[in-house]
C-alpha cells in the first residue's frame, strides 16, 4: 500500500459510522420525546440551553480523545489538563503580569501549555516507548499534584467580568415551542468552532487518513511511508489542546480556577467517544459520533435529575451502554 493509496482510502467503518450516527440520533430523539412527555420542564428553552452548555465541555474533550483513540491509544489526563488550565488562566488573570494578564495573553499561554502537555505525552509514547495508558495516567496524577502545590489547595476566583461573561452570552436564536425565545449558547458555538475543522482534518486531509492507517496497522503504515511518529504527535497535541481549551471555557463558566476540577471528565470523554462509534481497538472514529455520544450522556444525566432518579443509576446506564457498544464493535472486528 503506497502513501498515495492511504491518503485516498476511506476511514475504516465509514459506512458503518453513518449508520451508527443515524441510530444514535434516533435514540436521542426517543429519549428527548420520552422526557418531554414524562416531565414538564425538559422541553423548555432554559433546560435545553443548560443541557447544551453541559454537553459542550465533554463534546470538545471527546473529539480530542477520539483522535488518540483512532491511533490505538488513549488519554486519561484530559480531565486533569482541564482543571490545571482553569487554574493557570485564573492565576494569570488575577495577577499583574502585563500582557499575560490580559484575556488574550492568558488564553494564549494556557493553550500553549496544553500543546506542551500533548508534546510531552507524545514524547513518552513515541520516543520512550511507554504505553499511552501509563503515560497519560502519570500525567493525570502529576498535574493534580502540581496544581495543588501551586495553589496550596485553594480556589482562585476570577474577577474579570469580560472573561466570565463570555459563557453567559448567546448568539442567534429562534422562537421556542412554549412561546419563549431560544438563544444558542456561546459554548455551543465553541463546539462548532472545534468540530468543523476537526471533521475536515479527519476526513478530508491526508493527515487524518494517516491516523486511521496507524490505528489499523502501525507497521504497515510506516512501511507505506507514513511518518508514524509525527502523526502520533499530532493526535496527542490536538487532544491536550482541546482539553486546555475546555479548561479555559470552564473557567469562564464558573468563574474560578481549581486543579481538582474536571475529575471524571476523562472517563466521560472516553465514554462519549466509544458510544459515538470510536473503537478502542483503533482505526474507527468520527467527529460527529463523540458529539452525539456526549449529548446522550448529558441527556441521561439531565433526565435523571428531572425525574429524581438516583444518580447511581446514571453511572450504571452509562457503563451498560459502553459494554454494549464495545461488544458489538468486537463482533464487527471478528467478522472482518
Amino acid at each position: 500500500m503506497s502513501d498515495q493509496t492511504i491518503a485516498r482510502t476511506r476511514p475504516v467503518g465509514a459506512g458503518l459510522g453513518v449508520f451508527l450516527g443515524l441510530t444514535l440520533l434516533g435514540l436521542l430523539a426517543v429519549m428527548w420525546l420520552a422526557l418531554s412527555i414524562e416531565t414538564t420542564t425538559f422541553w423548555t428553552a432554559n433546560n435545553i440551553a443548560n443541557l447544551l452548555r453541559q454537553t459542550a465541555f465533554i463534546a470538545i474533550l471527546a473529539i480530542g480523545q477520539t483522535f488518540v483513540i483512532i491511533t490505538g491509544g488513549i488519554d486519561l489526563s484530559v480531565g486533569a489538563v482541564e482543571g490545571f488550565i482553569s487554574m493557570i488562566v485564573a492565576l494569570l488573570l488575577t495577577n499583574d503580569l502585563g500582557f499575560a494578564s490580559t484575556i488574550t495573553g492568558a488564553v494564549t499561554i494556557s493553550l500553549l501549555i496544553g500543546v506542551g502537555i500533548g508534546l510531552f505525552h507524545a514524547f513518552g509514547v513515541v520516543q520512550m516507548g511507554l504505553p499511552p495508558f501509563i503515560m497519560t495516567l502519570s500525567t493525570m496524577y502529576a498535574l493534580r499534584g502540581i496544581g495543588l502545590l501551586i495553589t496550596n489547595g485553594a480556589t482562585i476566583s476570577i474577577t474579570n467580568d469580560a472573561f466570565t461573561n463570555f459563557s453567559r452570552t448567546s448568539f442567534l436564536g429562534f422562537p421556542w415551542t412554549d412561546g419563549s425565545w431560544f438563544q444558542i449558547p456561546s459554548l455551543v458555538w465553541m463546539v462548532v468552532l472545534v468540530a468543523v475543522p476537526s471533521h475536515v482534518f479527519l476526513n478530508h486531509s491526508r493527515w487524518g487518513r494517516y491516523l486511521f492507517a496507524i490505528g489499523s496497522n502501525k507497521e504497515a503504515a510506516r512501511l507505506s511511508g507514513v511518518n508514524v511518529k509525527a502523526i502520533t504527535y499530532i493526535a496527542y497535541v490536538l487532544c491536550s489542546l482541546f482539553a486546555a481549551f475546555v479548561g479555559v471555557l470552564l473557567a469562564t463558566r464558573i468563574g474560578i480556577g481549581n486543579p481538582t476540577q474536571g475529575q471524571g471528565d476523562e472517563l466521560q470523554s472516553i465514554a462519549s467517544s466509544v458510544i459515538g462509534g470510536a473503537s478502542l481497538f483503533g482505526a474507527v472514529g468520527s467527529v460527529h459520533g463523540p458529539v452525539i455520544g456526549a449529548l446522550i450522556l448529558q441527556t441521561i444525566s439531565n433526565g435523571a435529575n428531572l425525574l429524581n432518579v438516583n444518580s447511581f443509576w446514571q453511572t450504571i446506564i452509562t457503563g451498560a451502554l459502553i459494554i454494549i457498544v464495545v461488544y458489538f464493535d468486537s463482533l464487527r472486528r471478528r467478522k472482518r
